[in-house]
């Protein structure tokens, strides 16, 4: 028999157990198990303990633990077992209470769903991101680092008159950060997708980082540049150089996979060995994105917010699926753009042409960049991942994962320098059919000077805009 007395004192055993859901050990004092309850909250202040001596080891290297598959499996594998204690001890609760209560009626049915929310929904949101998180990084990321072994390529002077080490167009994986002067990733946007033959690489930036200062430079490639020279034992060409236009090379590396011999797939050894020789400068990843993944990934973000500078209009523009012509007008001021619209947005060279683009896709990124929130990118997590494990490819590997997240804080994203490849300053010449030449030795130049010194140097030194003044 129950005591007589408030109802809140009286030991039922859902109460019971929905208590030692919430904290075990917890349900077993309110019935009276005093000796039972208090080794159980022994054990919680263990747990908790544990916890946040983990977590005082700091956001990155807790960060880190997220981009190991290994640490995934044990987080995982933890996850249950707090499950399983927590429904042990609410079960334990229910039955030391006398478990009388009738589940049967509405009250109670309310009461067991309310123990069965509480027991589960923490551990399955956690395991489901947990399971995101490693089908993404064990799906798109390499389990080796497939980057080429140091060469021993002696300088030679191209056709173009410019001296360079060949050895660092097709660069090794840093070993580790410290003493590489800069990490250089390729960042490619691939205009593929349905009604469209191969990949076409449009979109072409070089994000440079000096791994010790954190100092950032990003140089836009045009896509209409030809006779882009090439490593040595590179091509079938006599001008030691790719003669049509660059965002055709990754193509041309699948279509001739043994003029591209190296460490990763003839198409990669081609386009980052050939963007590589053009700036002087190691590549030493890439990745990357089709139109899909560029308008998933804004959709799942909720669009981004873009100061229009001016009317961008395409009466006959294609869209992303490769099928429908329709005409879009993007009107200047301040816009929040879907998926979609941001893409012509980047897209877009009707009434313009490539270089106005080229402005325009680093505009995206840096708002991208700033206006991404974390708790925003909790939420949408899921569905970006989903994009990129479909759309995305790289040749960074898992275990350089950690690294890059000790980079992050070292990045001011409001300091970086950058730098468009246009003319007339980096064209050197014109090819027979009128293309634009990149005047190489001045793009190799230019390049030095804005991974050697800091942002603001570079840009005064360089005379360019900075990323803020040219996206309004």
């Amino acid at each position: 028999m129950e005591a007589e007395g408030p109802a809140w004192s009286q030991p039922q055993p859902l109460r019971a157990a929905f208590l030692s859901a919430l904290l075990p050990g917890t349900g077993q004092l309110h019935v009276g198990a005093r000796g039972r309850g208090w080794r159980m909250i022994g054990f919680d202040a263990l747990l908790i303990g544990a916890l946040i001596v983990y977590l005082l080891r700091g956001e990155l290297e807790v960060a880190k633990d997220w981009v190991r598959p290994n640490a995934l499996v044990v987080m995982m594998l933890i996850n249950l077992a707090l499950l399983a204690f927590r429904f042990l001890a609410a079960n334990d609760a229910y039955h030391l209470a006398g478990g009388t209560s009738r589940l049967g009626h509405p009250a109670g049915f309310a009461a067991g769903g309310a123990i069965g929310l509480v027991l589960l929904v923490p551990h399955v949101v956690f395991g489901y991101y947990n399971v995101v998180q490693h089908n993404l990084i064990t799906t798109v990321f390499q389990s080796e680092d497939v980057a080429a072994p140091p060469s021993n390529t002696t300088p030679t002077t191209l056709d173009a008159g410019v001296t360079a080490s060949n050895a660092v167009t097709v660069a090794p994986g840093p070993a580790i950060w410290d003493g590489l002067d800069a990490l250089s990733i390729l960042l490619l946007g691939g205009d593929s997708g349905p009604g469209r033959t191969g990949v076409r690489t449009d979109t072409m930036i070089v994000v440079s980082i000096d791994p010790e200062t954190g100092n950032t430079a990003m140089f836009g490639i045009p896509r209409n540049f030809v006779e882009v020279p090439l490593p040595d034992g590179h091509g079938v060409w006599d001008c030691n150089c790719f003669p049509k236009l660059l965002n055709d090379l990754y193509m041309e590396g699948i279509q001739r996979p043994s003029a591209f011999p190296g460490p990763g797939a003839p198409e990669v050894n081609a386009i980052k060995g050939g963007i590589g020789e053009l700036l002087g400068i190691p590549i030493h990843y890439y990745a990357l994105v089709t139109l899909d993944s560029f308008v998933g990934i804004i959709d799942a973000l909720g669009g981004v917010d873009i100061d229009v500078q001016y009317l961008i209009v395409d009466e006959i523009y294609p869209h992303e699926d490769g099928v429908t012509i329709e005409s879009v007008a993007i009107e200047p001021g301040m816009q929040t753009l879907d998926g979609h619209l941001a893409l012509a947005y980047s897209r877009i060279r009707r009434h313009a042409d490539d270089y106005a683009r080229m402005n325009r896709q680093r505009c995206i990124l840096e708002a991208l960049v700033e206006q991404s929130n974390p708790a925003e990118l909790v939420i949408a997590y899921p569905k970006i991942a989903s994009v990129l494990e479909d759309t995305l490819e790289t040749d960074i590997p898992i275990a350089r994962l950690p690294d890059f997240i000790d980079l992050l804080p070292k990045i001011d994203t409001e300091k970086i320098t950058t730098i468009r490849l246009i003319p007339p300053t980096y064209v050197g010449g014109k090819d027979a059919n009128g293309k634009d030449i990149p005047d190489v030795e001045r793009i190799r130049n230019d390049v030095q000077v804005a991974i050697n010194n800091p942002p603001d140097v570079a840009i005064a030194d360089l005379g360019i805009e900075a990323l803020d003044d040219a996206c309004g």
